[in-house]
């Protein structure tokens, strides 16, 4: 059961709405790591292939967050589980906690029966730790954190304590690996309500300053990249697998949904594209000493 939570730091329904669709619906145009975030590719042409620049990005937040030398990780809105398999496949001593509001993405990672792997359906706001981690990952959860409509002083707020949180949890310097959407040319005030009310509801984006301002004091921010283009590329990867499985999609789920997919993925390969909206990812380290 979902712990009792405020919106605050994310809502469990909205959560739901979009990720528990089905996670046969997602199997059809992801790939087969079940990544739903931006891939990360090393050339200016982008030509790898998804799988691959999926398997690059969860080996760059696993890099960036100091996992690969730490053997205790969190990961904060963990999808349906690729990066900490990654994580455990490296050293039978590794550990994984995951964190997700999504009931079937909690069901999943608990079918993968493994004993290195604790997987915890509830929001960091409520969440425990035993003990401090080594590293923290936390990769296309930050745009759930604030409501929509907030004033720029009331997400810093929240993000602010995102970050504190993050910081306590960690051991001295310990590192934190954030990748996020945010706000580009495209103002809130003309923000896509479509993707907004059909897809992502309760969802906001940051804006790169809000960030920068929220963790200022707690991280120091090492590396910070604008990889909109690789989303777009992603995204345009997704559209073109959704399309090729557009009668089982339709068979399976209904032209509603398809349709529905579509036109969201459309909207953010253009988004992505024409810069109205970024794709950021931060390297930070604990100031806490």
């Amino acid at each position: 059961m979902v712990a009792s939570i405020s919106n605050r730091g994310g809502s469990a329904a909205a959560i739901q709405h979009h990720y528990d669709v089905s996670n046969e619906f997602y199997q059809l145009w992801l790939d087969s790591t079940l990544t739903y975030s931006s891939g990360l590719w090393d050339s200016p042409t982008l030509d790898d292939d998804l799988e691959a620049a999926q398997h690059r990005k969860i080996d760059w937040h696993l890099q960036a967050s100091g996992a690969t030398t730490g053997k205790r990780l969190l990961d904060i809105g963990c999808g349906w589980g690729a990066l900490m398999q990654r994580h455990i496949q490296s050293n039978p001593q590794n550990q994984a906690t995951g964190l997700t509001l999504s009931h079937n993405q909690y069901l999943h990672i608990r079918t993968l029966n493994s004993p290195q792997i604790q997987v915890c359906e509830e929001s960091w706001i409520v969440h425990q730790p035993t003990a401090p981690y080594d590293a923290i990952v936390s990769i296309g959860a930050f745009e759930h954190f604030a409501q929509p409509e907030a004033a720029s002083d009331e997400k810093i707020s929240v993000y602010r304590e995102f970050f504190s949180r993050c910081q306590q949890w960690l051991k001295p310097k310990g590192k934190l690996s954030l990748q996020t959407i945010a706000y580009g040319s495209l103002n809130a005030e003309d923000k896509n309500v479509f993707t907004q009310t059909e897809i992502f509801p309760d969802s906001e984006l940051p804006r790169p300053g809000e960030i920068f301002i929220a963790s200022d004091g707690l991280f120091e921010v090492k590396t910070y990249r604008n990889d909109r283009l690789h989303y777009g590329k992603t995204c345009d990867l997704w559209l073109k697998n959704l399309r090729r499985q557009k009668p089982l999609v339709i068979e399976q789920f209904g032209e509603e949904l398809y349709l529905k997919y579509e036109q969201y993925l459309k909207l953010a390969v253009a988004g992505f594209y024409f810069g109205q909206i970024l794709l950021l990812r931060f390297e930070m380290q604990s100031l806490a000493k």
